[in-house]
């Protein structure tokens, strides 16, 4: 009879022990239930910008800088004209320091799927300054974005120039 208690007992121990690793392999096996949070798209790192001229307006050139972003970022809200804008060639700062027009507090979305713009704007009187590259510092409704972005493409700046606020669309 003592045989058949052990023989038994073997038998109950190895039954849970069996169980409990395949329940730990189900737990194992289960979807995490917190997703990390996707980046936001309005870091620099997380979005391209470009400029290209734009229709001219009675006394001034236009230029548009879109910004775009990637699948697999997450939206956010921007508000106003970018600030710190810097206006380079070939690596080499023109010189021209612009101000900036419009309305600061219009809150716009920028995401994947969800493009937007600003202005440049550059008074045709005077010939202006060749440049290929501009850095900015975007603005959310409560402060700036930490760090700068860049957008190239050809334009020219002159003093004068004033950038306008984010708006929706490329």
């Amino acid at each position: 009879m003592m045989r058949t208690h052990r023989k038994i007992a073997v038998t109950l121990v190895t039954a849970t022990v069996l169980a409990g690793a395949a329940g730990a392999g189900i737990a194992q096996a289960a979807p995490a239930t917190h997703a990390a949070a996707a980046p936001s798209a309005c870091r620099p790192a997380n979005h391209t910008a470009k400029i290209t001229a734009d229709a001219a307006s009675s006394g001034h050139r236009h230029y548009r800088v879109t910004l775009t972003a990637p699948r697999g970022y997450a939206s956010c809200t921007l508000a106003g004209s970018p600030t710190g804008v810097r206006f380079s060639k070939n690596g080499k700062d023109t010189g021209v320091k612009p101000g900036h027009y419009g309305t600061q507090s219009t809150k716009v979305t920028f995401g994947p799927g969800h493009p937007v713009h600003f202005d440049i704007q550059v008074p045709n009187t005077t010939a202006g300054k060749a440049a290929d590259e501009a850095s900015f510092t975007l603005k959310a409704p409560g402060g700036q974005i930490p760090g700068t972005s860049f957008a190239e493409g050809s334009l020219k700046v002159a003093a004068g120039t004033v950038i306008g606020p984010v708006q929706h669309g490329a």
